[in-house]
């Protein structure tokens, strides 16, 4: 079922989420004036490799997560705990990992002059207005992977009570699904959380 759109622009629903002294900072941070870039270290690949070897290291963590392949026998069963706190500790990798890198590249675009570290004093305002409200909303996606875990679950209890049904799914079949849903959840917030650190990579291989 499709989600209707938004009637609020985006301007118009950020101005809700903005305090004063977010509204302020921000303010502060797209008036400031645009200078020369700095005598900084000019920027190279050596960032982006490290963002992208970090990156592929949190992917790699899910879909090698011995829970999410089936090679722990300990979630063989119809028990979302393990699954609950498997999300929630690969959640915690990617948010600290994302949190350092962002405040790394803020660093640099710091010393690539007054026009550069306008955008990063720009990203550290949004980063202090949407975080607590993103973390709100991935927070609940443990609870709704439970919802699934326990639809599934029914749902393969249902069909082995039918007696008429003559078809034989293969043992786990519906957690094999589940566990694949999850690999897929959690790589697409791997995504949303990288997307600031590859506006910033973006912004400075332009700063020079």
């Amino acid at each position: 079922m499709g989600v209707p759109p938004s009637r609020q622009s985006l301007p118009d629903r950020l101005s809700q989420w903005l305090d004063w002294t977010h509204a302020i900072a921000l303010s502060t941070a797209l008036d400031g004036k645009a200078g020369a870039a700095a005598d900084g270290p000019a920027f190279d690949d050596t960032e982006a490799a490290e963002c992208a070897r970090l990156r592929a290291a949190l992917a790699d963590a899910i879909t090698s997560d011995p829970a999410l392949t089936g090679a722990e026998s300990s979630v063989q069963g119809a028990d979302y705990a393990v699954f609950r706190r498997r999300y929630q500790t690969h959640q915690r990798a990617m948010q600290a990992t994302a949190g350092k890198l962002r405040g790394r590249l803020r660093d640099r675009l710091v010393q690539q002059g007054d026009t550069a570290a306008r955008l990063g004093a720009v990203d550290a305002v949004m980063e202090a207005v949407l975080s607590p409200r993103e973390h709100g909303l991935l927070a609940r996606i443990p609870t709704l992977l439970g919802e699934r875990f326990e639809r599934l679950h029914q749902a393969e209890l249902n069909h082995l009570a039918d007696a008429s049904s003559s078809d034989q799914a293969a043992p786990n079949a519906w957690l094999d699904l589940f566990r694949r849903d999850m690999q897929s959840v959690l790589l697409a917030e791997l995504d949303v959380r990288f997307q600031p650190i590859e506006a910033l990579l973006a912004a400075l291989r332009t700063a020079h």
